[in-house]
Protein backbone atom coordinates (compact mmCIF):
# COMPACT_ATOMS: atom_id res chain seq x y z
CA UNK A 1 0.00 0.00 0.00
CA UNK A 2 1.41 3.74 -1.08
CA UNK A 3 0.62 6.92 0.39
CA UNK A 4 0.65 9.94 -1.55
CA UNK A 5 0.44 13.37 0.47
CA UNK A 6 -1.13 16.21 -1.51
CA UNK A 7 -0.71 19.86 -0.71
CA UNK A 8 -4.26 21.23 -0.52
CA UNK A 9 -3.09 23.91 -3.18
CA UNK A 10 -3.16 20.51 -5.38
CA UNK A 11 -6.34 19.34 -4.38
CA UNK A 12 -8.43 22.20 -3.68
CA UNK A 13 -8.48 25.91 -4.37
CA UNK A 14 -9.01 27.06 -0.72
CA UNK A 15 -6.38 28.06 1.85
CA UNK A 16 -8.27 26.83 4.97
CA UNK A 17 -7.27 22.76 3.90
CA UNK A 18 -4.51 22.01 5.05
CA UNK A 19 -3.46 18.98 3.59
CA UNK A 20 -5.86 15.33 2.17
CA UNK A 21 -4.57 11.82 2.43
CA UNK A 22 -4.69 9.56 -0.71
CA UNK A 23 -4.89 6.04 -0.61
CA UNK A 24 -4.19 3.95 -3.61
CA UNK A 25 -4.17 -0.11 -2.77
CA UNK A 26 -5.53 -3.38 -4.42
CA UNK A 27 -4.45 -6.56 -5.77
CA UNK A 28 -4.18 -8.34 -9.10
CA UNK A 29 -4.92 -12.17 -10.09
CA UNK A 30 -4.30 -14.90 -12.65
CA UNK A 31 -4.69 -18.38 -13.17
CA UNK A 32 -6.30 -21.25 -14.32
CA UNK A 33 -10.12 -22.18 -13.55
CA UNK A 34 -11.90 -25.28 -14.88
CA UNK A 35 -15.92 -25.78 -14.81
CA UNK A 36 -16.59 -29.35 -15.59
CA UNK A 37 -19.28 -28.95 -18.93
CA UNK A 38 -18.81 -25.15 -18.21
CA UNK A 39 -20.72 -24.66 -21.70
CA UNK A 40 -23.81 -25.91 -20.09
CA UNK A 41 -23.28 -24.46 -16.54
CA UNK A 42 -26.70 -22.43 -16.09
CA UNK A 43 -24.26 -19.88 -14.53
CA UNK A 44 -22.39 -18.81 -17.58
CA UNK A 45 -25.26 -19.53 -19.77
CA UNK A 46 -24.78 -21.82 -23.11
CA UNK A 47 -21.31 -20.77 -25.12
CA UNK A 48 -18.47 -22.43 -26.80
CA UNK A 49 -16.06 -21.45 -23.81
CA UNK A 50 -13.41 -24.47 -23.00
CA UNK A 51 -14.11 -26.25 -19.60
CA UNK A 52 -10.53 -24.84 -18.64
CA UNK A 53 -9.88 -20.68 -18.94
CA UNK A 54 -7.84 -17.78 -17.77
CA UNK A 55 -9.40 -16.41 -15.13
CA UNK A 56 -7.92 -12.77 -13.39
CA UNK A 57 -8.73 -9.82 -11.94
CA UNK A 58 -7.18 -6.28 -11.19
CA UNK A 59 -8.55 -4.20 -8.62
CA UNK A 60 -6.99 -0.77 -7.47
CA UNK A 61 -8.65 0.95 -5.14
CA UNK A 62 -8.42 4.85 -4.06
CA UNK A 63 -9.07 6.03 -0.58
CA UNK A 64 -9.10 9.93 0.21
CA UNK A 65 -9.91 11.61 3.75
CA UNK A 66 -9.07 14.70 5.44
CA UNK A 67 -9.68 15.39 8.94
CA UNK A 68 -11.44 18.80 10.68
CA UNK A 69 -9.55 20.79 13.29
CA UNK A 70 -12.03 18.67 15.67
CA UNK A 71 -11.13 15.23 14.77
CA UNK A 72 -14.02 14.77 12.44
CA UNK A 73 -12.91 12.28 9.42
CA UNK A 74 -14.46 12.63 5.97
CA UNK A 75 -13.48 10.72 2.92
CA UNK A 76 -14.45 8.66 -0.22
CA UNK A 77 -13.46 5.70 -1.81
CA UNK A 78 -13.82 4.63 -5.37
CA UNK A 79 -12.63 1.39 -7.23
CA UNK A 80 -11.21 -0.15 -10.69
CA UNK A 81 -11.48 -3.07 -11.54
CA UNK A 82 -11.18 -5.58 -14.44
CA UNK A 83 -11.91 -9.27 -14.87
CA UNK A 84 -12.08 -12.31 -17.43
CA UNK A 85 -15.71 -12.19 -18.83
CA UNK A 86 -17.04 -16.54 -17.88
CA UNK A 87 -19.46 -16.33 -20.38
CA UNK A 88 -16.88 -15.51 -23.19
CA UNK A 89 -13.59 -16.64 -21.76
CA UNK A 90 -12.31 -13.50 -22.84
CA UNK A 91 -10.71 -10.58 -20.54
CA UNK A 92 -12.89 -7.86 -19.03
CA UNK A 93 -12.55 -4.39 -19.83
CA UNK A 94 -11.66 -2.20 -16.58
CA UNK A 95 -14.39 -0.24 -15.08
CA UNK A 96 -14.64 2.89 -12.30
CA UNK A 97 -18.04 2.31 -9.87
CA UNK A 98 -19.31 4.88 -7.84
CA UNK A 99 -18.48 6.85 -5.10
CA UNK A 100 -18.85 5.62 -1.59
CA UNK A 101 -18.64 8.53 0.73
CA UNK A 102 -18.54 8.88 4.63
CA UNK A 103 -17.80 10.72 7.99
CA UNK A 104 -16.48 9.20 11.05
CA UNK A 105 -15.96 10.16 14.57
CA UNK A 106 -15.32 8.19 17.67
CA UNK A 107 -17.42 5.25 17.33
CA UNK A 108 -19.50 6.57 15.00
CA UNK A 109 -19.32 5.79 10.80
CA UNK A 110 -21.82 7.26 8.48
CA UNK A 111 -21.64 6.25 4.74
CA UNK A 112 -23.60 7.59 1.69
CA UNK A 113 -23.54 6.27 -1.68
CA UNK A 114 -22.27 2.91 -3.20
CA UNK A 115 -22.31 1.67 0.01
CA UNK A 116 -21.91 -2.03 1.79
CA UNK A 117 -24.92 -2.95 3.66
CA UNK A 118 -25.20 -4.21 7.38
CA UNK A 119 -25.73 -7.67 6.41
CA UNK A 120 -22.59 -7.08 3.65
CA UNK A 121 -20.29 -5.61 6.46
CA UNK A 122 -22.37 -8.45 8.88
CA UNK A 123 -18.58 -10.04 10.77
CA UNK A 124 -18.20 -13.77 9.86
CA UNK A 125 -20.59 -13.34 6.72
CA UNK A 126 -18.09 -14.91 4.28
CA UNK A 127 -16.16 -16.68 6.39
CA UNK A 128 -13.54 -18.33 4.53
CA UNK A 129 -13.28 -18.62 0.82
CA UNK A 130 -11.19 -21.64 -0.45
CA UNK A 131 -9.62 -21.21 -4.28
CA UNK A 132 -7.52 -18.05 -6.59
CA UNK A 133 -11.07 -16.45 -6.88
CA UNK A 134 -13.07 -17.29 -3.67
CA UNK A 135 -14.33 -20.49 -5.63
CA UNK A 136 -16.23 -22.08 -2.67
CA UNK A 137 -18.21 -19.90 0.01
CA UNK A 138 -20.31 -21.03 2.46
CA UNK A 139 -23.02 -19.01 2.45
CA UNK A 140 -24.11 -20.26 -1.00
CA UNK A 141 -27.90 -20.91 0.06
CA UNK A 142 -28.32 -17.57 0.41
CA UNK A 143 -30.64 -16.06 -2.27
CA UNK A 144 -31.76 -12.71 -0.87
CA UNK A 145 -30.57 -9.88 -2.59
CA UNK A 146 -29.21 -7.21 0.04
CA UNK A 147 -27.66 -3.76 0.15
CA UNK A 148 -24.13 -4.67 -1.48
CA UNK A 149 -20.60 -3.18 -2.27
CA UNK A 150 -20.50 -3.16 -6.44
CA UNK A 151 -16.78 -2.90 -6.87
CA UNK A 152 -17.84 -2.66 -11.25
CA UNK A 153 -20.38 0.01 -11.20
CA UNK A 154 -23.57 1.78 -9.87
CA UNK A 155 -26.28 -0.04 -8.51
CA UNK A 156 -27.77 2.20 -5.91
CA UNK A 157 -27.42 5.14 -3.49
CA UNK A 158 -28.09 4.51 -0.02
CA UNK A 159 -26.89 5.04 3.47
CA UNK A 160 -24.66 2.85 6.24
CA UNK A 161 -24.45 3.74 9.88
CA UNK A 162 -22.26 1.91 12.58
CA UNK A 163 -21.74 2.78 16.32
CA UNK A 164 -19.13 1.01 18.22
CA UNK A 165 -18.41 0.58 21.77
CA UNK A 166 -15.92 -1.71 23.15
CA UNK A 167 -17.29 -5.39 22.23
CA UNK A 168 -20.61 -4.75 21.14
CA UNK A 169 -21.71 -2.38 17.47
CA UNK A 170 -25.16 -2.32 15.98
CA UNK A 171 -25.39 -1.12 12.04
CA UNK A 172 -27.85 -0.08 10.01
CA UNK A 173 -28.24 0.38 5.98
CA UNK A 174 -30.69 1.91 3.78
CA UNK A 175 -31.48 2.41 -0.30
CA UNK A 176 -34.30 3.02 -2.45
CA UNK A 177 -35.03 -0.25 -4.41
CA UNK A 178 -35.86 -0.10 -7.93
CA UNK A 179 -38.13 -2.81 -9.55
CA UNK A 180 -38.41 -3.93 -12.62
CA UNK A 181 -40.74 -1.13 -14.17
CA UNK A 182 -38.43 1.93 -12.65
CA UNK A 183 -35.34 -0.27 -14.16
CA UNK A 184 -37.49 -0.47 -18.01
CA UNK A 185 -38.43 -3.88 -17.78
CA UNK A 186 -42.31 -5.24 -17.53
CA UNK A 187 -44.06 -3.32 -14.78
CA UNK A 188 -44.68 -5.92 -12.46
CA UNK A 189 -42.95 -4.15 -9.63
CA UNK A 190 -42.66 -0.50 -8.03
CA UNK A 191 -39.84 1.52 -6.83
CA UNK A 192 -39.67 0.59 -2.55
CA UNK A 193 -37.50 0.84 0.34
CA UNK A 194 -34.61 -1.92 1.40
CA UNK A 195 -32.76 -2.16 4.71
CA UNK A 196 -31.34 -4.02 7.04
CA UNK A 197 -29.89 -4.00 10.61
CA UNK A 198 -27.24 -5.58 12.76
CA UNK A 199 -25.50 -6.25 16.28
CA UNK A 200 -22.22 -7.99 17.23
CA UNK A 201 -20.65 -8.79 20.08
CA UNK A 202 -17.12 -10.44 20.53
CA UNK A 203 -16.55 -12.08 23.47
CA UNK A 204 -12.90 -13.70 24.35
CA UNK A 205 -11.96 -14.99 20.65
CA UNK A 206 -15.32 -15.45 19.42
CA UNK A 207 -17.52 -13.20 17.34
CA UNK A 208 -21.22 -14.07 17.35
CA UNK A 209 -23.38 -11.36 15.12
CA UNK A 210 -27.47 -11.26 13.86
CA UNK A 211 -28.53 -9.49 11.25
CA UNK A 212 -32.33 -9.06 9.76
CA UNK A 213 -33.51 -7.24 6.26
CA UNK A 214 -36.43 -6.51 4.42
CA UNK A 215 -37.20 -5.43 0.59
CA UNK A 216 -40.74 -3.78 0.75
CA UNK A 217 -41.62 -3.80 -2.74
CA UNK A 218 -44.06 -5.88 -4.58
CA UNK A 219 -40.55 -8.34 -5.05
CA UNK A 220 -40.50 -8.97 -1.41
CA UNK A 221 -38.10 -10.50 0.65
CA UNK A 222 -36.64 -11.16 3.82
CA UNK A 223 -34.18 -12.56 5.66
CA UNK A 224 -32.46 -13.28 8.78
CA UNK A 225 -29.21 -14.81 9.32
CA UNK A 226 -27.01 -15.38 12.58
CA UNK A 227 -23.16 -15.79 12.30
CA UNK A 228 -20.35 -17.07 14.31
CA UNK A 229 -16.87 -16.70 13.83
CA UNK A 230 -13.89 -17.83 15.85
CA UNK A 231 -9.77 -18.20 16.25
CA UNK A 232 -8.39 -21.04 18.17
CA UNK A 233 -4.86 -21.06 17.76
CA UNK A 234 -3.60 -22.22 14.04
CA UNK A 235 -7.52 -23.06 13.65
CA UNK A 236 -10.46 -20.68 12.89
CA UNK A 237 -13.74 -21.49 12.09
CA UNK A 238 -16.61 -19.56 10.85
CA UNK A 239 -20.52 -20.76 10.33
CA UNK A 240 -23.68 -19.20 8.87
CA UNK A 241 -27.48 -20.33 9.55
CA UNK A 242 -30.61 -17.81 8.66
CA UNK A 243 -34.12 -18.27 7.24
CA UNK A 244 -35.35 -16.28 3.89
CA UNK A 245 -38.10 -15.55 2.44
CA UNK A 246 -38.47 -14.53 -1.20
CA UNK A 247 -42.16 -13.47 -3.32
CA UNK A 248 -40.67 -12.84 -6.48
CA UNK A 249 -43.70 -12.16 -9.03
CA UNK A 250 -40.88 -11.07 -11.79
CA UNK A 251 -39.60 -14.55 -12.25
CA UNK A 252 -35.91 -13.92 -10.61
CA UNK A 253 -36.65 -16.76 -7.89
CA UNK A 254 -39.19 -18.69 -7.18
CA UNK A 255 -42.40 -17.63 -6.42
CA UNK A 256 -43.04 -17.21 -2.57
CA UNK A 257 -40.04 -19.39 -1.51
CA UNK A 258 -38.93 -19.91 2.24
CA UNK A 259 -36.46 -21.85 3.07
CA UNK A 260 -33.39 -22.51 5.52
CA UNK A 261 -29.78 -21.68 4.71
CA UNK A 262 -26.52 -22.73 6.35
CA UNK A 263 -22.64 -23.56 6.12
CA UNK A 264 -19.63 -23.92 7.73
CA UNK A 265 -15.95 -22.76 6.83
CA UNK A 266 -12.41 -22.87 8.40
CA UNK A 267 -8.73 -22.36 7.09
CA UNK A 268 -5.97 -24.04 9.35
CA UNK A 269 -2.21 -22.46 9.72
CA UNK A 270 -0.24 -25.48 8.57
CA UNK A 271 2.73 -23.67 9.04
CA UNK A 272 3.96 -19.59 9.09
CA UNK A 273 3.99 -20.12 5.12
CA UNK A 274 1.06 -22.20 4.39
CA UNK A 275 -2.41 -22.58 5.06
CA UNK A 276 -5.06 -25.34 4.12
CA UNK A 277 -9.19 -23.76 3.98
CA UNK A 278 -12.34 -25.72 3.59
CA UNK A 279 -15.61 -24.19 2.92
CA UNK A 280 -19.43 -25.90 2.64
CA UNK A 281 -22.69 -24.45 1.95
CA UNK A 282 -26.28 -25.46 1.14
CA UNK A 283 -29.69 -24.48 1.83
CA UNK A 284 -33.22 -26.46 2.17
CA UNK A 285 -35.05 -24.43 -0.98
CA UNK A 286 -35.08 -26.43 -4.42
CA UNK A 287 -33.00 -24.38 -6.29
CA UNK A 288 -30.07 -23.57 -3.68
CA UNK A 289 -26.57 -23.87 -4.83
CA UNK A 290 -24.08 -26.05 -2.61
CA UNK A 291 -20.50 -25.73 -2.48
CA UNK A 292 -18.13 -28.07 -1.55
CA UNK A 293 -14.95 -26.84 -1.79
CA UNK A 294 -11.18 -27.54 -0.29
CA UNK A 295 -8.17 -25.39 -1.08
CA UNK A 296 -4.77 -24.02 0.30
CA UNK A 297 -3.04 -20.96 0.16
CA UNK A 298 1.03 -20.14 0.24
CA UNK A 299 2.83 -17.32 1.08
CA UNK A 300 5.39 -16.21 -0.91
CA UNK A 301 6.67 -13.35 0.70
CA UNK A 302 6.11 -9.41 -0.44
CA UNK A 303 2.41 -9.62 -0.80
CA UNK A 304 2.57 -12.16 -3.19
CA UNK A 305 0.91 -15.55 -2.63
CA UNK A 306 -0.07 -19.00 -4.70
CA UNK A 307 -3.87 -20.31 -4.15
CA UNK A 308 -6.18 -22.74 -5.56
CA UNK A 309 -8.75 -25.47 -4.46
CA UNK A 310 -11.06 -27.72 -6.29
CA UNK A 311 -14.45 -28.75 -5.18
CA UNK A 312 -18.11 -29.29 -6.64
CA UNK A 313 -21.34 -26.99 -6.99
CA UNK A 314 -24.64 -27.91 -7.61
CA UNK A 315 -27.79 -26.31 -7.65
CA UNK A 316 -30.93 -28.14 -6.31
CA UNK A 317 -30.86 -31.42 -7.18
CA UNK A 318 -29.00 -31.36 -10.66
CA UNK A 319 -25.81 -32.54 -11.44
CA UNK A 320 -22.96 -31.84 -9.49
CA UNK A 321 -20.27 -30.32 -11.50
CA UNK A 322 -16.28 -30.53 -10.38
CA UNK A 323 -14.93 -26.94 -10.55
CA UNK A 324 -10.92 -25.92 -9.58
CA UNK A 325 -8.90 -22.73 -10.07
CA UNK A 326 -4.81 -22.46 -9.58
CA UNK A 327 -2.85 -19.58 -9.84
CA UNK A 328 -1.06 -16.34 -8.02
CA UNK A 329 -2.23 -13.50 -6.13
CA UNK A 330 0.22 -9.93 -5.32
CA UNK A 331 -1.08 -7.28 -3.46
CA UNK A 332 -0.11 -3.57 -3.35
Amino acid sequence: MKKILFASTALVATASVAAADVTFSGYGRFGLGYVEDRNTDTFAGENEVSDTAIVSRFRLTIDADAETDGGVRFGARVRIQADEDADTGEAGEAGLNAARFFVENGGLRVEAGNVAGAIDNLPGYYGFEPGLEGTFNMYSGVNYDFIGYSSTGGTHNGVYARYAIGDFAVAAAYDSAPGAEAAGDSPTTTNGDRWDIHAAYTFGNVTAALAYGETDTDVSQEITVLTLQGDFGPLSVAAIVGDEEVNDDAGAFDTNVSDTFYGLSASYAVSSATSVNFAYGDGSGDNDERHIGLGAVHDLGGGVSLRGAIGTKREGNGDSQTVADFGAQFSF
